[in-house]
């Protein structure tokens, strides 16, 4: 991630005290600085909903349930966008457990969970055509009660993409983790809008999340492009 100190810095370029400093075609120029619109989609609203709860929650614990998830989080760590690894605290592990529980309709745990692991999926059998856009898991885990299955999607990319994994969101609610045929175009055109000729391509990422403990297994990544539905 570039980090630009001041405005003073890089030719001028960046954002501090409310102003932006940037340069185009040669010419520098500085504008108030923009913070985006506060028009937030329904998804947005919720996991916004669920961090405030989390947030709260945690001022709320006693001294012992923050020793507690303090110590449990000295036995954790945390990944950052770059793939470097490093401790994390209680207050975060409380809130990344949680947030899973909580998104899957359970309630927030105050004492830190027995963490048990959870195994990644198998592949998965993707369709994407202008009628159906389905996902089946080959196979799937031999203890599936506590699980569940989260799919996140890009919105559609051109050809010319490669790899847009990281562009990718949640799609739908939190399935059951079994070997079911599932169609999620409702869902996801609902979000993105439908693939067409020009961005035909979709990246994805699916994983299970116990919805006790809030664990979460490795992401499994696909990608899928659109078909003419048969008969066509």
């Amino acid at each position: 991630m570039k980090y630009v100190p001041s405005i003073a810095f890089d030719e001028m370029s960046g954002s501090a005290k409310g102003v932006t400093a940037a340069k185009v075609r040669g010419r520098k120029y500085i504008r108030n600085r923009g913070y985006g619109g506060s028009v937030r989609t329904s998804a947005q609203a919720s996991v916004k909903s669920i961090f405030k709860q989390l947030t709260q929650s945690w001022k709320n614990l006693t001294n012992a349930q923050i020793l507690a998830w303090n110590q449990l989080a000295q036995t954790q760590a945390g990944k950052s966008v770059l793939g470097t690894t490093s401790k994390i605290s209680g207050a975060n592990l409380f809130t990344r457990l949680n947030y899973w529980v909580v998104y899957c309709g359970g309630e927030i745990m105050a004492n830190p969970p027995v963490l048990q692991g959870v195994d990644a999926p198998t592949e998965a059998v993707i369709t994407l055509t202008a009628d159906k856009f389905t996902f089946e898991l080959e196979g799937e885990p031999a203890n599936s009660a506590d699980l569940k299955l989260i799919i996140q999607a890009s919105a559609p990319q051109s050809n010319g993409i490669s790899r847009a994994y990281g562009k990718a969101s949640q799609v739908g609610e939190p399935l059951e983790a079994v070997s079911e045929e599932y169609n999620i175009k409702t869902a996801y055109d609902e979000k993105y809008g439908a693939p067409n000729a020009a961005t035909p391509k979709v990246f994805m990422k699916y994983f299970f999340v116990n919805t006790k403990t809030g664990e979460k297994s490795g992401e499994m990544l696909a990608s899928v492009a659109l078909k003419a539905d048969a008969g066509e």
